[in-house]
Formats: C-alpha cells, structure tokens, sequence
C-alpha cells in the first residue's frame, strides 16, 4: 500500500534535490506539450542522475529508458542550456515508442548543476512542503530559475525567452466517517497519489479500522478541516452516515477552499440534510459545492462500486482543478 505522502512531483523534486545537495548533477525532463493521445499530461517530470538512478515519469515506460540511458552513456553535457526533444513526430517514431494513437510529445531536458540549482531545487521543495504551489521560470539561453507566485498548479506555459512550469502541492482527502466505503475510496485514493486521513469521534467505528497509508484522528471533523484540509488542494467526504458529524463537517468544509465537497446518502437522505444546513445559515451558492448524493449515478449499490463512483467524481474535479486556466503573478 502506498505511503500517505507520495505525491509524484513531490517525489520527483525530493529526489533532485537529495541527489544535487551530495554534488550530483542531475538530469531533469518535463512535458511541454503533447498532441492528441498521450500518456502523460504536461507538467510531468522524470529526473535520472549520472548513476542512472530515476523518479518520475514522462510516458508511463515508452520513453523513460531511452532517456535513462542517454542520460548515462551520454557523459558530460555540451551545453548546460535546457534542450527540447520532440517524440512521435515521425511513424517511424511512433511506431518505436509506441507512443498510443499516434499522439506526439515535446519534452524539455535541462542540465541542473549542484553549484546553480541546489537552492532553487531547495525552495521548490520548501513551498511543496507548506503545500504552495510554486512557478518556475526557466531561462532558455542559460537554464537559471526564477519564480512567480502561481494560483493553480500543474501548468506549462512556452515563450520566446522562457518557459513557465507551475507545481503544486499534493492532493489530500479527509473523509469523515468510518466504514467500508470509506476504506475502498482511502484506498483508491492512496493509488491515486492523494494523502488520505480519516476523522472518526466515534470510537466504536474505530474499533477493526486498520488500512495502511490512511492518517487516523479520534476528533470532530471542524477544528481539523480549518488546521489541515482548508486549502484547494483538498477533498472532504461526509461518509458518516451520522448528521451529528457529517453536518459539522459539511459546514467546516463550505468555508473551506476544497476543491471538492461531497456527502454520501440517497436522494432523500440528501433533501433532509439540505434542510438541516439551510435552518443553519447555509445559503444556495454554498450549497451547490456539495456533491449529494456523492460520486457518479451508476446505479452502485456495493460499498466497492460507491467508491468507485465517488473516487471517479473526486479525479474529475480535480482535473478540472489542475487544467483551469493559471494566473501568473509576475
């Protein structure tokens, strides 16, 4: 089961910059852009060091050991300026790389030297860590980082001088409530690369929780979603199946920034919570972040299909998330 903290970004700047602060250079390549069907979206990252060890992904495995290799064959560098690759440009190179539906893919390779990239790799990784999201700004001619504030991550931008690649910190999931959706959709969630926890004031629902990766807190949701969960960056479940914590929840959570509000129950279990929270203040805009009943309408019965229904329907906003068109702050 995965670690609660194995964001890929995250692990792919943790790694760089490991290698850079023992005096390795290191090898870093980035989406840019991608044409019709690809494996991988722009902003994905692989970094090899001269060792041949790795992090990250750019093609899901049709790529990475070519660069892997040319990585380490390849000896020293020519130029320490960021280069572009262009694959599946040709059907030759489709054919070779296998790259699906005949899609095409630019990538940036940029050369990072100890003496000139471990502090910005070090601030990267700082304002990942306070769950900021950070914009790069990378010279072409000679590959120095600058930064902007960026307002949504996961975002490449190409110009003439530079190029523009924003990163963001990883997705959490709180869910409130234990029970076997809420140890499916943790699970699916933990695939997915979200930091997953569990709120649970009920101790005999905690009795038997034990899932690998999920963060455990014996308390009321409220106080928990304003420390941890009240960036945009977050998904609240209301899983409880209890008014008495799902409410509390869902009013913490509507004055939160998540990305994604949800609560599970019927059609009619959801009209009676919508009456509670309107006697609650709750007004109309407020009331349209709450996803109710939670996930997709697939006709799911079994706590395995709920989840599937619901972890589908946190991806897609989080999608949308990612893919909002970015304000840089330059």
């Amino acid at each position: 089961m995965p670690e609660a903290n194995q964001d890929p970004a995250f692990s792919v700047i943790e790694h760089v910059s490991r290698w850079l602060a023992r005096g390795e250079r290191a090898w870093l390549c980035t989406v840019l852009r991608t044409w019709g069907s690809s494996p991988r979206p722009p902003g994905s990252m692989l970094a090899v060091n001269a060792a041949g060890e790795w992090s990250g992904s750019v093609s899901g495995g049709c790529l990475e050991e070519s660069l892997i290799r040319e990585v380490v064959e390849g000896g020293e560098p020519l130029s320490t300026a960021p280069r572009l690759v262009d694959h599946g440009v040709t059907e030759e190179e489709q054919e070779r790389w296998r790259l699906p539906c005949g899609g095409r893919m630019r990538l940036v390779v940029e050369v990072l030297d100890p003496d000139r990239h471990a502090g910005p790799v070090a601030r990267v990784l700082d304002d990942l860590a306070e769950r900021r999201a950070v914009t790069r700004r990378v010279n072409w001619a000679s590959g120095d980082w600058q930064f902007a504030g960026a307002s949504v991550p996961e975002r490449v931008e190409e110009h003439e001088q530079e190029f523009l690649h924003t990163i963001g910190p990883s997705s959490r999931m709180l869910m409130i409530g234990a029970g076997e959706v809420a140890r499916y959709v943790g699970r699916m969630a933990l695939m997915n690369g979200f930091s997953v926890a569990l709120c649970e004031p009920r101790p005999l629902f905690l009795e038997g929780w034990e899932e690998p990766g999920i963060e455990c807190h014996a308390c009321l949701p409220d106080d928990l979603i304003q420390r941890d969960f009240n960036d945009a960056h977050c998904a609240i479940l209301a899983l409880g199946h209890d008014p008495r914590i799902d409410d509390m929840g869902l009013l913490a959570a509507l004055e939160s920034n998540a990305f994604y509000i949800g609560a599970m129950g019927s059609q009619r279990t959801a009209a009676q919570r919508r009456e509670r929270l309107y006697e609650l203040g709750v007004t109309d805009s407020r009331m349209g972040r709450i996803h109710a009943p939670i996930g997709f309408s697939i006709g799911s019965k079994a706590p395995p299909e709920i989840a599937v229904a619901t972890m589908a329907q946190v991806l897609a906003e989080r999608y949308r998330l990612l893919h909002r068109v970015s304000r840089y702050d330059v």
